[in-house]
């Protein structure tokens, strides 16, 4: 597989998980007199992956809202006075480190005590821009045994694009509010444990439907799909990097122009929250079709899908479209 991966050290994940776990269980009593306003916990998420999270293991016992309102890029997001102060008022935090600077800075002034950073459920990864090209580089710096944040070295958080990791994540945050919130405990781990499998049920979906593929290489607007790639034996090659805003140099066209004859690729894969003009640009200068591949960052009307299953089964049925299932 064509992807450089930096895995954080073993026993750095192992404690982290652990203190994700538990960091809420000298706080319960806390979260649970705030929630008693209204019977239910008041979770604040930071981006719909999160806020689906929530809502699918709390259900009926949680209150969730989100930071991103939908159509809105996360990326980008800034933070309102007023989501700082309900921020502060929550009882449980869900957010992923890295992801969204605003996000990551306002979880730090707010004071919350119980919260929950996704980035330390499952391993991180280095997936660059091209899957080919961080390949020729896999070595370098690997097993150096230091934890990197995304922005120092280019670790993915995109992990809820793999089912598998989807999953980890999942079990980290129905254990995090079962400690808030100890009187629902048997209804978070019932709901945990449904969602698992049902991650379970798209895990063995994507890997029999793309088991069989003309083309292993797709290409797609930003480099989301790092994870997703690696699960699966596919090659990312994405027009910018992680940050769908950023740029791609004229050599960076110039070779997925190339690639794109190389590896049969059919389909320039574009965005609905992020500007598809580049893919558009590449798309037409190589005679090749678009399509959608959405990294699920919101759910907006214009999503092939009203929820997270719904969007990753549309996305399947597109990358078997694009890649010429067998």
């Amino acid at each position: 597989m064509n992807v450089r991966r930096r895995l954080i050290p073993t026993a750095a994940l192992a404690a982290t998980v652990a203190l994700a776990a538990t960091a809420l269980t000298a706080c319960s009593g806390t979260a649970g007199a705030a929630g008693a306003k209204d019977g239910k916990l008041d979770v604040m998420a930071s981006f719909y992956p999160m806020q689906f999270l929530a809502e699918q293991i709390g259900k009926d016992h949680v209150k969730v809202d989100t930071l991103t309102k939908p159509g809105v890029e996360p990326h980008d997001l800034e933070i309102t006075p007023k989501q700082t102060a309900q921020l502060g008022e929550a009882d449980v935090v869900l957010y992923l480190k890295t992801l969204q600077p605003a996000v990551d800075k306002a979880v730090a002034q707010s004071g919350v005590k119980n919260i929950v950073d996704a980035a330390t459920l499952t391993k991180l990864e280095v997936h660059g821009t091209s899957g080919h090209e961080d390949h020729e580089h896999a070595a370098e710096g690997e097993g150096d045994g230091h934890d990197h944040s995304h922005g120092e070295a280019g670790e993915d958080p995109h992990v809820w694009l793999d089912p598998v990791k989807y999953a980890e994540i999942a079990k980290g945050v129905g254990a995090a509010l079962a400690k808030s919130d100890p009187d629902h405990s048997a209804d978070y781990k019932k709901n945990t444990d449904e969602l698992v499998a049902k991650l379970g049920t798209l895990d063995t979906e994507f890997k029999d439907g793309l088991k069989n593929t003309a083309s292993k290489t797709f290409i797609t607007t930003h480099s989301a799909f790092g994870y997703l790639a690696e699960r699966y034996g596919l090659d990312q090659e994405g027009i910018s990097g992680v940050d769908p805003e950023s740029e791609p140099s004229p050599a960076r066209m110039k070779e997925l122009q190339a690639l794109a004859k190389q590896d049969n690729v059919s389909t320039v894969f574009f965005e609905t929250l992020a500007s598809d003009k580049t893919a558009k640009t590449l798309a037409t200068d190589t005679g090749l079709k678009t399509d959608v591949l959405d990294p699920l960052e919101g759910i907006t009307d214009k999503s092939q899908g009203a929820d997270y299953f719904e969007v990753m089964r549309a996305n399947l049925k597109n990358l078997q479209k694009a890649l010429g299932t067998k």
